[in-house]
């Protein structure tokens, strides 16, 4: 039986996510599995993400060379998969979710707090120098400054995680923020001097979570690839990403959310949501919440997240979500 070939972008943390997963398919199916390195534009454009797409840039070149054929699986990270899934590919498995936090680079292993009371570190008074693409974090990144009296100067950068890493080592950067997960996949732990709680910047929906999307008519393959599949992890992803579906939003707007399983009564398990927009300069915000059981068939338990985070979206456009985000899916 021939390799599986799995399409995967060239950047360090794509191919060490692509390759943890081509490991686990290794293991549990006992395939053989190469990685086929594929270009996208995110990768050799420099523009701002927002300017040539927003992050779905990442994914349609390798869903390209899905329908062509030249790849058998694609590995995705799933807060970069626009919510409209193609009818002729397969969502064929969400792995176990790695740790959803943002985290926090900066100078002088200071905390997000210290640095925020700190400051820039000339010494000049002015407002620490934080990095991020993410309109997300900025937007909640404001708002915690100011709950704490402080100011914060967010600066749009891109790059992969070491380029981003290196603009605080140079001292061009008090900080930057990256995601947890990314870090943690390609080694880079121990740069992180903050993991930031969700009840300070919360989350882009699906992050830490990775999605394998192959061909949806090729049933052999999307059984064998759902071996893979944690139910738990894909019922969270979906009620996100229900949220930012309804909301008419893309993957670049400043729309954050979170769910996660909780215990409510011994043996009864519920699904907490969290969803929250806001202006990018964190003036206006917004962060609703909802609460329901867990059916236990996992079929019925996805149709239920999906509903609760339409729902919520509804309840946060009643409330004028919608001239928060400041883009709109086109």
């Amino acid at each position: 039986m021939r390799a599986l070939r799995l399409g995967t972008r060239r950047s360090k943390l794509a191919m060490a996510q692509s390759g943890q997963v081509a490991e686990r398919i290794r293991r549990l199916t006992g395939r053989s599995v190469e990685l086929v390195e594929v270009v996208t534009t995110g990768d050799i454009s420099r523009e701002h993400l927002t300017a040539i797409g927003g992050t779905g840039v990442f994914v349609s070149a390798l869903r390209d060379e899905l329908l062509a054929g030249r790849i058998d699986l694609a590995v995705h990270s799933l807060k970069d998969l626009p919510t409209a899934q193609p009818p002729e590919l397969a969502l064929a498995a969400v792995p176990g979710r790695a740790d959803p936090r943002d985290a926090l680079v900066a100078r002088d292993g200071l905390t997000l707090e210290a640095l925020l009371r700190a400051g820039a570190a000339d010494g000049s008074g002015r407002p620490a120098r934080v990095g991020t693409g993410s309109p997300r974090r900025m937007s909640q990144l404001h708002v915690h400054a100011r709950s704490l009296g402080c100011e914060i100067t967010t600066v749009p950068i891109r790059g992969n995680v070491d380029t981003r890493i290196g603009y605080v080592r140079a001292g061009e950067l008090d900080a930057v923020v990256l995601a947890s997960a990314g870090l943690h996949r390609v080694g880079s732990e121990e740069a992180i001097t903050d993991l930031l709680d969700p009840d300070t910047v919360l989350p882009a929906p699906g992050q830490g979570a990775l999605a394998v999307e192959c061909v949806a008519s090729r049933d052999d393959l999307v059984a064998e690839l759902g071996r893979l599949d944690d139910p738990p992890t894909r019922i969270a992803v979906t009620a996100e990403r229900a949220l930012l579906s309804a909301l008419e939003a893309g993957c670049s707007a400043p729309v954050a959310a979170l769910a996660d399983h909780r215990e409510d009564e011994p043996g009864t398990t519920v699904l907490h949501l969290r969803g929250a927009v806001g202006t990018t300069d964190g003036a206006t915000s917004m962060q609703l919440s909802t609460t329901g059981p867990v059916p236990a068939s996992d079929g019925e338990a996805t149709a239920r997240a999906d509903r609760m985070g339409r729902d919520l979206a509804a309840e946060m456009l009643a409330k004028g979500a919608a001239g928060l985000m400041g883009e709109r899916a086109q």
